[in-house]
């Protein structure tokens, strides 16, 4: 079952489109990668199939 993190500080911006992005603090603090291609995952998925 998958946790629900409160955000913080830190955690994510808002894109100059009304976004939200979240940052490589996030990512770690999730603790996994969700293969949806974030741009700042720092697990180093790659949609095209190399990691």
């Amino acid at each position: 079952m998958k946790r629900i993190l409160p955000l913080e500080e830190g955690d994510f911006y808002l894109s100059k489109e009304g976004y939200k992005v979240f940052t490589e603090q996030y990512h770690l603090k999730r603790g996994y990668c969700c293969e949806s291609n974030c741009r700042h995952c720092p697990y180093g998925f790659d949609p095209r199939g190399k990691r």
